[in-house]
């Protein structure tokens, strides 16, 4: 894709992704507005029912009252104080007590809420009155309860109670739909009231709810507050609760389509905006590139030239504006590009064997201190006398000599880490390569009570590799497994052939790593051992990399560690001998 057509892009995609994050910031701005709209007249409807579900409570409160103070209920309390009371005769005063006060329940009872007149349900008389759900209320305080009805079903009211001497007075009046008219709704507001399973009532009479609704209904039994879209309108689920009991549910929905209406007008604008804007700007980015690609394909020739190896490559831009800036820091650029890099590269070999210097002159000071100390006992020993010397000299020359042996091998970690050759690419079995690599080092793995697995997925597992760098990698996993497990272990050896690579794990049981060992742990010259080059994992992870492989390791302190190494299977033709 040329850099013309990359720009005409970015310049479309950029006017567009504008009026998009405009057209977006709009509507939901809207919609906020709309939500706190929405959300203030259902608040406002809220406090309206909270008011007149007061104002109905203090009317029954009032009417109960007046029943509990009429002439009927004074004589049934009198009659209650007899040793036998007759209430035979005052079977149809609640009924009488319930047209006089406008109520439409009313129970007359005993302390123990024996039924003994009832106005909606004479029959009821003798039977204990189950539908004053809140006896804790004080009198005259109304209170939310469910009626059963002779019908079976029951309905929602507001209720209070009255003492009269032994004699307990309940009514209530029923919340339906003329309660709901009473509430007056906005327009674009509506509001129901669920006060059963097949219950439920707006201002304008019973309404039967969807599978929507029923839900909604249901999921606001369990919560304080549910809000939910239902259609074009949002609703708002408030339980009616009384103590813990919940009686009931009031819905209020209020209309989304004024809000739909806005957002449909603004996406319809936004739309013809932005496609307005990407003409535009291809218009803009048409020009722009005409200005811009002539002088870039220079640079990008100039870029070629330099890449190629010509130095001295120079481009001719002689725009006065930043493009022609441009083309002289390129050339100014290609005139310092060789003496910086000659600069470079010298003080990178200079760090580079400063550096081995200093590591070397580490590694080779540690056995100068124990090979001082020997001879200086070898020459007290000469000078007190032959017996002493002799047994001196006996362990002098073995600490000298263990020293020396140290010697070559820190000299021989450093001279192959020095001279690693490139790899001499053959087809290598993994199983056979794994094998000479432990038969190296049994001995010391025996010496050091640590067991040997391998697993090999497929025994005829071949790669193309050069043997001898695979086998001194392994075997650099094994001399760095043995340091891990001082006190034996075990070793496992897992090869599993993957679509395209072959993946060695070589895990111990050792003390394991810590993060930042983990992290460091293939840097030149880090070791975690008190005797080492830090060379050691280095190595393995160089003739990983001239195999064009991976290598990590995964460990945690206490757990041991596992080398986990990917190498391809066949290596590219350009990379063979």
């Amino acid at each position: 894709m040329t850099f013309r057509t990359k720009l005409l892009i970015v310049s479309s995609l950029t006017v567009a992704g504008a009026v998009t994050i405009v057209t977006g910031g709009v509507l939901v701005a809207a919609r906020q507005v709309f939500e706190r709209v929405d959300a203030e007249r259902q608040e406002a409807l809220l406090e309206q029912f909270k008011r007149e579900i007061k104002t109905q409570g203090a009317a029954v409160s009032a009417a109960v009252v007046r029943a509990a103070s009429s002439t009927l209920l004074t004589r049934m309390a009198a009659e209650a104080n007899q040793p036998e009371p007759d209430f035979a005769s005052f079977y149809t005063d609640a009924q009488v007590l319930a047209e006089n006060t406008g109520l439409e329940f009313l129970d007359i009872t005993r302390k123990d809420l024996m039924v003994l007149s009832s106005a909606h349900w004479p029959v009821r008389f003798g039977y204990k009155n189950d539908w004053r759900s809140c006896i804790e209320c004080k009198p005259n305080q109304a209170f939310l309860t469910k009626i059963p009805l002779p019908d079976g079903t029951t309905a929602m009211a507001l209720a209070a109670f009255q003492r009269q001497g032994d004699l307990i007075l309940l009514g209530a009046k029923r919340l339906d739909a003329a309660f709901m008219k009473a509430l007056g709704e906005a327009p674009g507001v509506r509001t129901l009231l669920w006060v059963g399973p097949q219950e439920c009532f707006s201002a304008g009479g019973p309404v039967a709810l969807s599978a929507e609704f029923q839900n909604l209904v249901v999921e606001a039994l369990r919560k304080p507050v549910v809000s939910r879209r239902i259609g074009n309108e949002a609703y708002l689920a408030v339980p009616l609760q009384q103590n813990g009991a919940v009686f009931g549910v009031l819905l209020v929905g209020t209309s989304l389509q004024q809000q739909i209406t806005l957002e449909r007008s603004i996406l319809k604008i936004g739309f013809w905006v932005a496609a307005g804007g990407i003409l535009l700007g291809v218009l803009l980015g048409w020009w722009a590139t005409e200005r811009v690609t002539r002088p870039v394909n220079e640079l990008a020739r100039g870029a070629r030239d330099v890449a190629a190896g010509n130095w001295s490559a120079k481009v001719n831009v002689p725009a006065g504006d930043e493009m022609g800036e441009l083309a002289d820091a390129f050339n100014r650029m290609t005139a310092e590009l060789v003496e910086r890099q000659n600069r470079a590269l010298q003080a990178e070999r200079v760090a580079a064997w400063r550096e081995l210097a200093r590591r070397l002159a580490h590694e080779l000071k540690n056995p100068l201190f124990p090979l001082q100390i020997t001879i200086e006992n070898m020459q007290r020993a000469r000078a007190a006398g032959a017996q002493e010397f002799d047994e001196t000299f006996q362990e002098g020359a073995r600490t000298l000599l263990d020293e020396v042996r140290n010697f070559k091998t820190i000299i021989g970690r450093f001279s192959d880490f020095s001279r690693m050759p490139p790899p001499q690419f053959e087809r290598v079995n993994i199983g056979d390569a794994i094998s000479d690599a432990v038969r190296l080092y049994e001995a010391q793995l025996s010496l050091n009570d640590i067991r040997v697995h391998a697993q090999v997925s497929c025994a005829a597992l071949t790669i193309d590799a050069d043997p001898d760098q695979l086998r001194r990698a392994l075997g650099n996993l094994i001399l760095n497994a043995i340091d891990a497990m001082p006190n034996g272990g075990s070793l496992t050896f897992s090869v599993v052939g993957l679509e395209h690579a072959v993946r060695i794990a070589v895990t111990d049981t050792g003390q394991g790593l810590t993060e930042e060992e983990g992290s460091r742990l293939f840097t030149p010259y880090y070791t975690t051992k008190q005797h080492g080059t830090g060379l050691g994992l280095a190595i393995v992870q160089g003739v990983v990399s001239d195999h064009q492989g991976t290598i990590i390791v995964e460990s945690g302190t206490g757990r041991g560690a596992t080398f986990i190494i990917e190498l391809p299977i066949t290596q590219r033709a350009a990379e063979r001998p």
